[in-house]
């Protein structure tokens, strides 16, 4: 089973839209995370449709609209692997332990809000994943975005996408 990690997507304010690579994945992967910060919800509308599943949360930046259809906090069982997605886990001091005892019945955390990709396993086992953002590289040297596979109750080939800087538009910013 493969799937595809986002998080923190912030369209259309540091975005135009969710750059080609990633959209490229939709097709391939059985499941779909989003772990929050949309800020729009063509985007939510444009995954629900593209994807074969799709497995999300609202962050912080997202309002009333995005927040009466998704969850703070969701779950998902895969391939015999439990997932929970949530945006903020605090700082990063402690993040590993902490997680550990908010999601007991977890195996797999994914997570976002600070755009820093984030690939660690916590006291018992739970794998904690950050999948940085596609759209909004903040202090990171690229946007990014994680795939993974699940295969005989194991998550196996988790991978960080770099994308590509975006073009500068003439006007000296950046292009959608």
């Amino acid at each position: 089973m493969r799937l595809l990690l986002m998080s923190d997507t912030h369209l259309p304010k540091r975005a135009k839209e969710l750059p080609a690579p990633l959209l490229a994945e939709l097709p391939r992967a059985d499941v779909v995370f989003h772990a929050g910060d949309w800020v729009d919800t063509a985007t939510l509308d444009l995954l629900e449709n593209r994807s074969a599943r799709l497995v999300g949360v609202h962050g912080n930046n997202d309002g009333p609209e995005l927040r009466a259809r998704l969850p703070e906090v969701a779950y998902a069982e895969l391939g015999g692997l439990r997932f929970a997605v949530v945006h903020e886990t605090g700082a990063a001091q402690g993040r590993e332990a902490r997680c550990a005892a908010r999601y007991p019945d977890a195996d797999v955390l994914v997570f976002g809000h600070s755009h820093i990709p984030w690939d660690t396993t916590g006291p018992g086992g739970l794998r904690l994943l950050n999948p940085g953002s596609p759209t909004d590289r903040r202090r990171q040297p690229h946007c990014t975005y994680m795939t993974a596979t699940v295969n005989d109750g194991r998550l196996t080939d988790v991978t960080l996408h770099r994308l590509p800087p975006r073009p500068v538009s003439p006007q000296g910013s950046r292009a959608g």
